[in-house]
């Protein structure tokens, strides 16, 4: 099994890991017309594959630990228990999110639901492994925060058509926030303690937990949808494009590559959970990135969107630093 050892290797996994996780989503844009709810099936398929390839790859490689399928028939059934918990409320976590950006808006979701995970990610996680500059990781994250909110206002000024404060949006955005805050401490817990399991084995019990949880949840969402849209069928999943089909893979395996380089980093010495947590769930900025060079999502926007925005970035930019630096310069 690999295992990064150097800091600098490990904050790169770290960065990588909030890299993918904010880059997956544009996989979901070069499909459009295809709801979200069927292409979750291909997304949770990328998720399965790529937990696979990498217990193969990294997982079967180096001399750091058991190997993949050792890990696996040895693991501990609390360990087990702990990871498919992650799963699972990481896949409610991520239904509800995408339904409350439906209802109220990206600019009421994204601060609250991604905002709120971030908290209570972050404090749950480091009083399970205090490991870091404390005045620096929650400093560091306070900025962060901050920077979701500038996002989140920049989006406001941009729509033209302001959607009405929806308190049911807002009550699905905390539940979200709360389930999205708390899947990883189940996670960090399967990883630690005697009987822990390596990153690369979690990641992929992890996501055996996201499919069975997805099986009941997402087809009850088909049924029945949150902003109350129109119900679906298995037929569109059938119906759909195959380059559809190949992208929600792809989105997947994105995703599930940031959770394995994120989780191996946790376990590194002197960083812990809650600085890897944190710097992934940066992933908020990278998403932003994306839609303001690229996706050109601003491009009509109003000059104080774009004010807002400059403000976001610079908050990033030093709330990460703060994150970084927070394993190095201990008190």
């Amino acid at each position: 099994m690999f295992q990064p050892q150097s800091y600098p290797l490990v904050l790169t996994m770290m960065l990588l890991s909030m890299l993918c996780w904010g880059s997956w989503a544009n996989t979901m844009k070069l499909c459009p017309g295809y709801r979200f709810q069927l292409f979750y099936w291909d997304y949770v398929l990328g998720l399965l594959l790529g937990a696979l390839l990498w217990g193969l790859t990294l997982g079967s490689l180096g001399g750091d630990g058991p190997g993949f399928f050792a890990d696996l028939a040895q693991a501990h059934a609390s360990s087990i228990l702990f990871a498919l918990i992650g799963g699972v409320l990481f896949n409610i976590a991520n239904l509800l999110l995408v339904a409350a950006i439906e209802i109220a808006g990206l600019a009421v979701a994204f601060p609250i639901g991604i905002g709120l995970a971030l908290v209570v990610g972050a404090i749950s996680s480091y009083i399970l492994a205090p490991q870091g500059n404390p005045f620096l990781l929650f400093g560091g994250i306070a900025l962060v925060v901050a920077a979701i909110v500038f996002d989140a206002v920049a989006y406001r000024l941009r729509e033209k058509e302001r959607r009405s404060l929806s308190v049911r949006g807002m009550v699905i955005s905390l539940v979200a926030g709360l389930l999205m805050g708390s899947f990883y401490p189940f996670v960090s817990r399967a990883m630690s303690g005697a009987d822990g399991m390596e990153p690369y084995a979690t990641a992929f019990i992890f996501v055996i937990g996201v499919a069975l949880c997805a099986i009941p949840f997402n087809f009850l969402l088909m049924r029945a949808p949150l902003d109350k849209s129109t119900p679906l069928s298995l037929s569109g999943y059938s119906a759909a494009r195959g380059s559809w089909h190949m992208w929600g893979i792809l989105g997947g395996g994105i995703w599930c590559t940031g959770a394995v380089f994120n989780f191996a980093s946790s376990r590194a010495h002197a960083v812990g959970p809650a600085v890897s947590y944190s710097i992934g769930q940066g992933a908020t900025m990278i998403s932003a990135a994306w839609g303001v060079f690229v996706w050109k999502e601003f491009a009509q926007a109003p000059r104080r969107s774009k004010t807002y925005l400059t403000w976001m970035f610079i908050l990033f930019l030093c709330g990460l630093s703060a994150i970084a630096l927070a394993p190095v310069l201990m008190r």
